[in-house]
């Protein structure tokens, strides 16, 4: 049987592209379609934009430390919309650098909505449908908002970056690492913040000593964190009588832009109403109340896979609506295929790509490969920064008896600033066969940090391999390979 294509990749994303891309250069003919814009999550709404974001945020705190260290500083008020413009710009750039790379690689790409008819048919937004040997489907995720009403009110990661002013006051719910990060960037642009979640403590599922030190010294930074706290209501503030203990007032509406053609009513992954970017009024479970310029849902992501089709072909769907895939990315139509988001694996941008590659190694190369997702490092970029490796404390507690070396002290740079801040360095070992079990890093950095220890974590070191470098000093990674004695066993 003849087929237009012998693969076509629904979404352009950094693990759709990579897919497409890789199995191009194998001599496959390839279509991929996007109905938003090539780049996906990561570069589009998501990890790049967040990451400039969080350097612009730095500067008003690196100001006062030059200040500190004898520089005549004056600082001035950060102007959201010439970052804006210079932001939008680069992520312009990006797109046109993945549309040649597809284009370099003879990867048909079709602007446009796509779904999956049959199992070797994907039908387009137009109408047209084309056949195809496999199918790829790398849609990723977009972010939810809370069951409540006027949730529409509020704005969602996607929308941050469309903002036509800096707010003066946020109100952020959730708190996972989006909340989080967003948390600290518009505090550090200085965003009057209030943060609630309704958990007991912030980053659920990282690990405990960690996260309580990211809790303190957000809330040391001037950030509003509420936990064990939610909202109860919500509504347009200019509809509601305001209370008197109401700090976050704004004085005129801070609404959302429209940037070019690419409008949030564009944006297949935004449900934000025409008031959102009004005043909000809000209670909250504690019976506070407040008028907020925004109400920010970050509560959590959830597969993009609505209107595609797949259920109706037999798709297994899972329960929190992820396409179902076994260890090589094959859904339970065997010419169908998901990776990335989509399939609520482990949802990091990196971890798609190489997803995308075992895909074309399996499918294009004979050589079935399994995407690896054992011990995969991840960074929060809160300020500070958290890295992580491996096992928490608690899950490997649970696992088997084990050492902790933990030290926290305030850094170099911080302490002749006059800063209170502390870092955290921490290693989880086996007792039994002495393997790092773990690296948990919470400075300035972290990210950077946890990108190589994660090698030696991956390769299996054991503390004695890491006691047998020696110190780079003076720097605070030198801690990781200093700690001697166990700071307590269990």
């Amino acid at each position: 049987m003849s087929f237009d294509y012998d693969l076509f990749v629904i979404g352009g994303g950094s693990g759709g592209v990579r897919a497409a891309r890789t199995a191009a250069q194998e001599g496959a003919k390839v279509a991929l379609a996007e109905e938003y814009r090539l780049g996906g999550t990561c570069v589009i709404r998501g990890c790049v934009p967040k990451k400039l974001m969080v350097f612009a945020s730095s500067y008003a705190q690196r100001m006062k430390d030059a200040q500190a260290y004898g520089w005549d500083v004056t600082p001035g008020e950060f102007s959201w919309p010439d970052f804006r413009k210079k932001l939008h710009a680069e992520l312009d750039r990006l797109e046109g650098v993945y549309g040649r790379l597809l284009e370099g690689s003879d990867v048909e790409v079709h602007a446009q909505r796509a779904k999956v008819k049959d199992a070797h048919t994907v039908e387009l937004a137009d109408g047209s449908t084309f056949s195809a040997k496999h199918i790829l489907v790398a849609v990723g995720g977009h972010p939810v908002r809370p069951d409540i009403p006027n949730a529409e009110l509020g704005i969602v990661s996607n929308d941050i970056f469309l903002m036509e002013e800096m707010p003066k006051s946020v109100l952020i719910i959730g708190g996972g690492y989006i909340a989080c990060e967003f948390a600290c960037i518009l505090n550090g642009l200085g965003v009057k913040v209030t943060q609630f979640y309704r958990g007991a403590q912030i980053l659920r599922g990282f690990d405990d000593e960690a996260r309580g030190l990211i809790a303190e010294q957000m809330r040391a930074q001037g950030i509003d964190l509420h936990c064990g706290t939610n909202i109860v209501e919500m509504a347009p503030a200019d509809h509601h009588d305001e209370t008197a203990d109401t700090e976050a007032v704004m004085e005129e509406p801070v609404g959302l832009t429209n940037i070019g053609d690419k409008t949030l009513g564009n944006n297949p992954e935004s449900a934000t109403s025409e008031d959102a970017g009004k005043p909000v009024w809000v209670k909250a479970t504690n019976g506070s109340e407040g008028v907020f310029d925004h109400v920010f849902f970050a509560t959590g992501r959830a597969p993009s896979v609505e209107g595609l089709g797949l259920e109706e072909l037999g798709v297994k769907i899972g329960r929190r609506g992820e396409i179902v895939v076994d260890d090589y990315s094959q859904t339970s139509v065997p010419s169908i295929y998901a990776i990335g988001d989509v399939t609520g694996r482990i949802e990091l941008t990196p971890v798609a790509i190489r997803e995308g590659m075992a895909f074309t190694e399996t499918v294009f190369k004979g050589n079935p490969t399994k995407p690896d997702h054992d011990l995969v490092p991840s960074a929060i970029f809160t300020q500070p920064e958290y890295g992580a490796v491996g096992l928490t404390e608690e899950q490997a507690r649970d696992q088997e008896p084990i050492e902790v070396y933990a030290t926290s002290f305030k850094p170099m740079n911080h302490a002749f600033a006059g800063r209170d801040d502390r870092v955290l360095m921490k290693l989880i070992v086996s007792q039994e066969t002495r393997k790092v079990l773990g690296c948990h890093i919470v400075a300035d950095d972290a990210g950077e940090m946890i990108q190589l220890a994660g090698i030696a974590v991956k390769m299996g070191a054991t503390k004695e391999d890491f006691d047998r470098v020696c110190a780079v000093h003076p720097t605070m990674a030198e801690e990781l390979v200093t700690m001697k004695s166990p700071t307590r066993t269990s």
